[in-house]
This record gives structure tokens, C-alpha cells and sequence, in this order.
């Protein structure tokens, strides 16, 4: 499988719809793989009263009739802020409206304060796992039924009764499912059952999740060469090192913070530090990009000839 590069779009202020599409155009022009989102409601800190939120499949069914190329999706999509089926049937019809384009990102969530400011519930780390380990069994479980037959479930948090109405995608056989993070046994197990990719946003610790989530493969049966290995780096790009700083300067302490697991600079430092993420097994690099200037979008798509 060849390296894929894409874009990960969380803006330090937040972005409207106009803001994320001017950015999305400018990652398909540039020749990147896919522009992707995050699924937040909080920015970088969660005191930050000036970010202006805007919801993450909302935006992409927008970004599906608006662009004609690049993939689309999330990563992650909180799991706590939907119900399985209803995300089922957003996803597929984002998928539907983009002529089969769209991923689903899936995670646990994991920002409380963001819950409690919008009062969605949180509950415990084993909870909220568990709860998605059944989202993913339904989400999966609608796709995956044939015409003509129905689809139950009846977990613990979750019971479909004899759904018999499904959702029209164009993907085959369905939107791929990305899950991720970083923990040893649980994130890597669900991805192993149930995703087409495994995502980390630990660029420093890739060998070894990496590591993890084959032997946890091997182990569930599964071979472990048929799952995508991905990663983000943060990056802040310029046309010099000094204009690459000022950019880093402009989001602020937060946003400085975030890009310390990444890169800094011109296009060539940024193709150098996609270079060693390659060499320790990613075959998908995500740019976790905060900024909203399409210009510094077009610049980074000059790290792109260098991987073709």
C-alpha cells in the first residue's frame, strides 16, 4: 500500500463553513489524498469563549457536494455524541452525497469538559468503551444486512428492534472505519474487529502501537497486513523557518503546545519528518493543521512530489 497524505483540519479558533470549504478546495487542488475533520465543539483549551464551533457531519455533507475528489471524514468522531444508528444512516448518506467518499472515524471521546458544556453525558472510561464497542457492532451490522432482511440488537446500552430500513451508500462494501488511539488492549481490539484503519495521534510512539495492534490482529485471527497503519503529525508550515515560526506564533500558546509532537518549518523539514514516520510504518500520515489560510495549504502540498 503506498503512503498517503492527507489533512486533518482542527482550526485553533475554530472555522465556518465557508472558512472549511475554501481549505477543503485547497487540499483537493493541491493534489492531497483527503481533508478530514475533528469532532469537537471545544478548541484547544477549553476556556478558549472565541472558537466558533460548527458540527462535524453537518460540514462534511456540505464538503461532499462542494468538492470532487479528495476523501472525506473525521477523526475522530466522538461516539458519545450520537446514537449508533442515526450515525449510520449521517455517514452513509454524507457517503451517498459524495459519490463514495466518505470514512468514518470513530473513538470513545474522551474531553469532559466539552460534555459538560453542552450537556452530553460522559460516562467512565470502561462505559464509554463498551458503549462503542456495541456502536460499532450496529453501525456495521446495518450496513452489512442484506435486502430484504432485518437487523436486531439487543446489548446492554443499545437494542434495535427488526430494523428493516437501511441506509444507501455508494462505497463498497461501505465507508471504510478508522479507529484509534492510544491505549494497549481495548482501542487496538475494536480495531482489529471492526476497522479498515488504525489511527494513532502519537507520532512518537508509532513503532510501537503499531507493534501492539499487529500481535492483537494476530491473536483475534485477523491478518494483520489487511488494516491501514496511520498517524498525525502537527504541523505548522512556511515558506522559511522564520515565516513557519510566525505562523506558530499566531495560535497562540495552545497551539504551540499541540505542535511540539510535530513540525515546524519549511516544506522540505516537514517531507523530512513524514519521511521517518514512513520509515517506522505509517502508511497514511495525517497533517494535523490548525490554522484557516488555504495559502499555507497550497504550501504544504509542496512536501507531496516527494512521496509520488
Amino acid at each position: 500500500m503506498g503512503l498517503r497524505l492527507r489533512l486533518l483540519l482542527e482550526p485553533r479558533y475554530g472555522a465556518s463553513y465557508d472558512e472549511i470549504l475554501a481549505l477543503a478546495k485547497a487540499t483537493e487542488e493541491s493534489g492531497f489524498d483527503a481533508f478530514f475533520r475533528s469532532d469537537h465543539f471545544l478548541g484547544i483549551e477549553a476556556t478558549d469563549t472565541t472558537l466558533r464551533p460548527t458540527d462535524s457531519w453537518t460540514t462534511l455533507g456540505g464538503l461532499a457536494r462542494d468538492t470532487s475528489r479528495v476523501q472525506l471524514g473525521t477523526l475522530m468522531t466522538a461516539s458519545t455524541f450520537r446514537q449508533p444508528a442515526q450515525l449510520a444512516v449521517a455517514v452513509a448518506t454524507a457517503d451517498a452525497m459524495s459519490g463514495g467518499r466518505v470514512e468514518l472515524g470513530i473513538g470513545a471521546g474522551w474531553f469532559q469538559r466539552e460534555h459538560q458544556a453542552f450537556g452530553i453525558p460522559f460516562p467512565g472510561t470502561g462505559e464509554r468503551f463498551d458503549r462503542l464497542e456495541e456502536q460499532l457492532a450496529i453501525i456495521t451490522g446495518l450496513w452489512d444486512t442484506p435486502p430484504g432482511k432485518t437487523f436486531s440488537f439487543d446489548g446492554r446500552h443499545y437494542q434495535l428492534d427488526e430494523c428493516a430500513n437501511f441506509p444507501v451508500f455508494a462505497s463498497r462494501p461501505h465507508p471504510p472505519i478508522i479507529i484509534g488511539g492510544g491505549g494497549p488492549r481495548r482501542t487496538p481490539t475494536l480495531a482489529a474487529r471492526f476497522a479498515d484503519e488504525f489511527n494513532t495521534g502519537m507520532p512518537t510512539r508509532v513503532p510501537e502501537l503499531f507493534a501492539n495492534l499487529r500481535r492483537i490482529c494476530q491473536e483475534v485471527g485477523r491478518d494483520p497486513a489487511t488494516i491501514r497503519l496511520s498517524t498525525c503529525l502537527p504541523t505548522c508550515v512556511g515558506a522559511t523557518k522564520e515565516e513557519a515560526e510566525q505562523n506558530r506564533e499566531a495560535l497562540g500558546s495552545a497551539g504551540a503546545r499541540l505542535l511540539g509532537l510535530g513540525v515546524t518549518g519549511t516544506p522540505t523539514e516537514v517531507a523530512a519528518g513524514v519521511r521517518k514516520l514512513e520509515d517506522d510504518g505509517a502508511d497514511t500520515v495525517y497533517f494535523h493543521f490548525f490554522a484557516t489560510d488555504p495559502g499555507q495549504v497550497r504550501l504544504l502540498g509542496e512536501v507531496l512530489p516527494a512521496f509520488a
